[in-house]
This record gives C-alpha cells, sequence and structure tokens, in this order.
C-alpha cells in the first residue's frame, strides 16, 4: 500500500520479528559459548544494516517507487549484513555449529558459493522478481529470508575457520570468483535496452529517472557494489597469502 510520501519510515514484519529474534539468538549464544566486544559489535551492526533495509524509506521506495531501492535493499541482505553477522560468530559458535553435518555440507565452498549466485539470479528473474513484489504479503519475505540466508553461507568460508581452514590463496580466488560470477547480473541490468522489471511501469516516477534510467541506475550501482566490497576481500586475503608465501 503507498503512503503519503514515498519517503515514508515504515516498520516492516521482517525486522519487527527478525531484528530482536537475531539479537536474543545472539545473546544467549554469547552466553553458552562467548564472544568478544569486536565481534558482538559486528554482529549488532548486521542488525543495523538489517534494520536500515527495512524501517527506513529505502524499504518503500523499493517496493512501490525505484528498482534502485529495492536491489540497494537486496544488496544489504545479501551481502552487507550477512558478512557482519558472520564476523560476529565467536570461533567457538563457529565450532557449536560445525558439529552439525547439515551446516557442514551447506558451508562447504563448492555448496555456499553456487546456492548464493544461483538465489540472486532466480530472484532477478522478471517473472520472479515481479511476483514477489506483487505478493508482498508472504514472497517478498521469503526472497528476503533467502538473500540474508545465502549471503551467510558464501561468506562463512571467507571468514569463518571451522569446519574447515581453508588456505588463505583459496579464499583469495573464493572471493574473486563470487566477484567475477555474480558482476554479470549488475553489469546486464545496467546494459539492457529496455527496462525489464513490468511492476514498476505503472510506479510513480521519481528523482527525474525514467523506468530504463533506473533500471540502468540498479544495475551500475549493484556492479560497482559487488566490485569493491569483493575486491576488498580478495585484496586482504590476497595480502595474506603473498606474506605467508614470503614467509616460507
Amino acid at each position: 500500500m503507498l503512503a503519503a510520501s514515498p519517503y515514508a519510515w515504515q516498520a516492516d514484519l521482517d525486522t519487527t520479528l527478525v531484528v530482536p529474534a537475531l539479537a536474543l539468538l545472539y545473546l544467549f549464544l554469547a552466553g553458552r559459548y562467548g564472544t568478544t566486544a569486536d565481534r558482538a559489535v559486528s554482529f549488532g551492526g548486521a542488525l543495523v544494516l538489517l534494520a536500515i533495509a527495512f524501517w527506513t524509506p529505502i524499504h518503500h521506495l523499493g517496493l512501490h517507487y525505484l528498482l534502485t531501492a529495492h536491489l540497494l535493499q537486496n544488496v544489504i541482505l545479501a551481502e552487507w549484513a550477512p558478512l557482519l553477522a558472520v564476523l560476529g560468530a565467536s570461533p567457538t559458535m563457529a565450532a557449536a555449529a560445525s558439529r552439525h553435518r547439515t551446516w557442514r555440507a551447506l558451508t562447504h565452498p563448492a555448496v555456499a558459493l553456487p546456492v548464493w549466485l544461483a538465489n540472486y539470479y532466480v530472484w532477478h528473474v522478471p517473472v520472479v522478481y515481479d511476483g514477489a513484489l506483487h505478493h508482498q504479503s508472504w514472497l517478498i519475505h521469503l526472497e528476503h529470508a533467502c538473500y540474508f540466508g545465502t549471503g551467510v553461507l558464501v561468506w562463512w568460508p571467507l571468514v569463518q575457520d571451522r569446519p574447515r581452514h581453508l588456505a588463505s590463496g583459496f579464499r583469495a580466488a573464493y572471493a574473486f570468483a563470487a566477484f567475477v560470477l555474480a558482476a554479470p547480473l549488475g553489469l546486464l541490468l545496467a546494459l539492457l535496452p529496455r527496462a525489464i522489471y513490468g511492476y514498476y511501469s505503472h510506479a510513480p516516477r521519481l528523482w527525474g529517472l525514467s523506468q530504463l534510467a533506473d533500471q540502468e541506475l540498479a544495475g551500475a550501482t549493484m556492479a560497482a557494489e559487488q566490485a569493491v566490497v569483493l575486491f576488498l576481500v580478495f585484496a586482504y586475503w590476497f595480502r595474506r597469502f603473498l606474506a605467508e608465501e614470503g614467509a616460507a
């Protein structure tokens, strides 16, 4: 439902329920397995990002007006917030999770990366994307959960040493592969000669952007964000790899 202003601040079901639940879960796990101040701050940062994604005008703009806002929300859910959440897990928390066979399988690099990529691409298929926006009572919530869940999986092998301690060179290659394989989606949206999401065809236009210009900006923004974030992660592990090789 359209609010009186495109820039409305609205509490959303996802964060109204999920953010407090995640905070309580982390407090429980911290009490049981222990954590450190920097890891707690990192997890808190993930919760702040989730709140920004759903309580600020980004959410309302994405649901009713701008593809750019919705893709920004997706990036927060699939990459930024999951990264901080995974960094927030202490080694003892990671060890406890890794005792479960399912978690060991899902966080295997050969599983986590393809699942994350498949999730990204499937939700951007026009009929699926439009369907989620037309069914905001349930399907859009499934989309958001999939983004965050697969985001946690894809970051886990990069920043956690359990269930498997991966070599720095492998982690650098993994981050590079994530960028190379994910980048075409944003670039495709930026370069297509026509708008492909029918949901926004009747949306009120904002900021002087046509529907096609909105799509071009959305794709370019997503591609640029992934280039920066994944390249920084790649550069970190590649430097570690070179330092380890030099010390050998």
